[in-house]
């Protein structure tokens, strides 16, 4: 669920903010596609398993999703970076510049138009410091925590 209110948000933000994606952002909105499979999936396999099994899909599941957003963190805190500048922005992820000296009537379209960035390089706002990659960044930590604390909390049960 918080996969997809996640995809919601992003969505969102492209429709009605118009912050359009670039490339890192579209591989950090695959995580959590990749995270929605992997928990129907879980949940369908544990639901067809006899009723000793679906606690170890489950622990399974909670751990792959733990990876899943680790994964996620990771590309979040790479777009993070690329930001801030520390490191190169892959290739074909930096908005293209044009040499030519725009006009007045260009410039007065181009302001009547929503703000938005398509470069990797350039975060459309930052709140307390953070863009919108850092706080996925955050987000997937935290979830990763959660999917692993399930896992470990599911095992314990078990074992007590």
């Amino acid at each position: 669920m918080i996969s997809a209110a996640m995809l919601a948000t992003a969505h969102a933000s492209e429709r009605f903010w118009h912050f359009y994606p670039c490339n890192l952002c579209l591989r950090q909105r695959e995580v959590y596609w990749v995270a929605i499979g992997v928990a129907l999936s879980v949940l369908v396999l544990a639901g067809m398993l006899s009723r000793s099994q679906p606690s170890r899909v489950l622990r399974f599941g909670a751990a792959l999703l733990g990876v899943v957003f680790i994964a996620g963190a990771g590309i979040a805190g790479y777009h993070s970076l690329v930001e801030w500048g520390f490191v190169a922005a892959p290739p074909g992820c930096a908005a293209a510049k044009s040499a030519d000296i725009p006009s007045a009537a260009d410039i007065m379209a181009a302001l009547s138009q929503p703000m938005a960035t398509a470069s990797c390089t350039e975060a459309p706002f930052r709140i307390m410091g953070l863009s919108m990659a850092g706080y996925n960044a955050l987000a997937s930590l935290a979830l990763a925590a959660v999917s692993f604390g399930i896992a470990l909390a599911n095992n314990n049960k078990q074992k007590g």
